[in-house]
């Protein structure tokens, strides 16, 4: 009969998985995470990028600088990090901090553009975008559109508030109780 020695038996499990997990995750730091966080923040606009890998998707969580165009970083990170994205789905995080302003602008308009989206009458979102700047001077509203998204940014002053808006909408699935 063999008699197992425990101690030297779980020191050895300990460090196996020590190794594959601390290997596994120095590989997504320094060949996936690093470059792609380096390509997104030498994009011009961008203040600082965070990504943050899954196995559906990329997030990018965004901190972006005054003037930056949403829809050319969303395209540029979309082509420098195709091999890290692959078959995932990319989604942008904007952190900018709120302005009651803004806030108070965009849930003014957010019936029309919501009903935009949903109808897919896209070309309405430039026209409410103008009826925002008549009726609030000093704000600069503009909205641009790719095949993923509908982006819109909203200037007025110092502050800046810039919305994806997906143009896709998430498939429902048959109701597991249905």
């Amino acid at each position: 009969m063999i008699k197992w020695r425990l101690l030297p038996f779980f020191v050895t499990i300990a460090v196996s998985a020590a190794l594959l997990f601390g290997g596994w995750y120095a590989y997504q730091q320094t060949a996936v995470e690093r470059p792609l966080s380096k390509a997104v923040q030498s994009l011009p606009g961008v203040a600082s990028a965070v990504p943050s890998l899954s196995e559906d998707a990329v997030t990018v969580k965004l901190k972006l600088n005054a003037g930056a165009d949403l829809r050319t970083i969303y395209d540029q990170i979309l082509r420098q990090g195709a091999s890290v994205i692959g078959s995932r789905k990319l989604v942008l995080q904007v952190d900018q901090p709120s302005s009651p302003k803004l806030e108070s602008v965009w849930s003014g308009q957010l019936f029309t553009i919501a009903e935009a989206m949903e109808t897919r009458a896209y070309s309405r979102i430039p026209a409410a975008m103008d009826s925002l700047e008549k009726a609030n001077p000093g704000l600069k509203a503009q909205s641009s559109m790719d095949d993923a998204n509908v982006y819109v940014t909203l200037e007025y002053g110092t502050d800046t508030k810039y919305i994806i808006l997906p143009r896709a909408g998430e498939m429902m699935g048959v109701w597991p109780n249905a």
